[in-house]
């Protein structure tokens, strides 16, 4: 699974901001036809699919990435050391 990590700091984007970017990468990346499989939120300790982190528990990786990758995964977008993460298939 390919990763690619922006530092948008100065740019300060919200979740939303973050998405919008993160699947226009996802679509020069991989093409248009993409999926977002999961993603994950640091400032409001949110994820997509809800609850995929409960058994990750002291895990070094989130559960909402370990999903991803394992269903195929080909290109995760991270902001910002870990603030915001969209996986996408």
């Amino acid at each position: 699974m390919k990763t690619l990590r922006l530092d948008t700091t100065e740019l300060e984007l919200d979740f939303s901001a973050a998405l919008q970017l993160a699947t226009a990468v996802a679509a020069h990346q991989l093409g248009e036809d993409t999926m977002l499989l999961s993603w994950y939120d640091r400032e409001r300790d949110l994820e997509s699919p809800a609850g995929v982190s409960e058994c990750h528990v002291g895990c070094a990786t989130k559960g909402s990435w370990d999903y991803a990758k394992n269903r195929g995964a080909r290109l995760v977008v991270e902001f910002d050391s870990g603030r915001f993460f969209f996986c996408f298939l």
